[in-house]
């Protein structure tokens, strides 16, 4: 029962942040019917941002507390990655819009390449130890159920990040016309919207939520380096897939889920496989599911687009 638990937390940890990843992926293909690869990086720019900000940080000012210093990192990351994502939109996507629906994607490959090589050539190939600015020492709250506080700090802000995203995009002025946007462009302009700024506004608010995304994986991790983003990115679009691509609240419950199971699966595969695998081979299960998702329900478990709600 203790292990049943243990890895129930666990789950919840790291399906929180593939859920707010996946909020950044199906709300583009919600709008645009774009599957936008490279939005996996913005959680390493997200990372490296924060941990370059907090070396100067720790340099300048040494006394600082550790949650001002952390605060300070992500009102620094945050503001990077929204500008990569509107210039990634406006120079890469934005002359696209109307072409064939594999050029963007293959372009979104591109993107992440560039990303990815970029990053190298500005943080290195080295991985880079990232500041537990939160504790990580565990309590106990369970006989034999180990939790932390920065695990704990993860599954709040997470909510409350996803909690806020369903409140703007279904009580807000922008959230009416990021519907409307994504039920019909041509007609959502014909009423006065400008298509061009909602998009935009879009895979900026996307990469909001993957920059503290980033910042949340390597502060439970404690590492960050140019190619991390690409794995939790790679799951966080199977959880999309999972919930349902286009649909919020399927993005989380995908992500949750997915966690729940890759986490099941790392801490039984051994007994399940009487020894022949072991918990190095944890995500595997994040492609079964895909496949099994994509075979006998391609819509998701909720199978509902954003714009079927507008």
């Amino acid at each position: 029962m203790e292990i049943f638990l243990q890895q129930i937390v666990n789950g919840l940890v790291v399906g929180s942040v593939y859920a707010l990843v996946a909020l950044g992926y199906t709300m583009v293909y919600g709008i645009l019917g774009l599957i936008n690869f490279a939005h996996g990086d913005l959680v390493m720019v997200g990372a490296l941002t924060a941990l370059q900000t907090m070396m100067f940080l720790m340099g300048v000012a040494p006394g600082m507390s550790p949650i001002a210093m952390l605060t300070l990192s992500l009102l620094v990351a945050i503001p990077v990655c929204m500008l990569l994502a509107f210039t990634m939109e406006r120079l890469a996507y934005r002359p696209l819009r109307n072409a064939p629906r594999l050029a963007p994607l293959i372009t979104a490959i591109g993107v992440s390449f560039l990303l990815q090589t970029l990053a190298m050539i500005i943080w290195g190939r080295n991985y880079h130890t990232f500041p537990q600015l939160i504790s990580t020492t565990p309590v106990q709250p369970i006989e034999g159920v180990f939790i932390t506080p920065i695990q704990i700090t993860i599954v709040i802000v997470s909510a409350l990040m996803m909690a806020g995203l369903v409140l703007l995009v279904t009580k807000t002025k922008l959230g009416r016309a990021m519907r409307a946007t994504a039920e019909n462009h041509r007609v959502a302009a014909l009423m006065g919207v400008d298509t061009n700024m909602i998009i935009a506004l879009t895979f900026v608010i996307g990469a909001a939520l993957a920059a503290v995304a980033g910042v949340m994986f390597a502060s439970n991790y404690g590492i960050a380096h140019y190619g991390m983003g690409f794995m939790p990115g790679l799951k966080a679009f199977t959880a999309a897939v999972l919930g349902g691509i286009g649909n919020l609240g399927g993005a989380m419950l995908g992500g949750i889920v997915l966690g729940l199971v890759e986490s099941f699966g790392a801490g039984y595969i051994e007994h399940l496989t009487f020894g022949f695998l072991n918990s190095s081979y944890q995500d595997i299960f994040a492609f079964i599911i895909l496949g099994l998702v994509l075979i006998f329900r391609p819509t998701g478990l909720l199978g509902e687009r954003v714009s079927d709600r507008a």
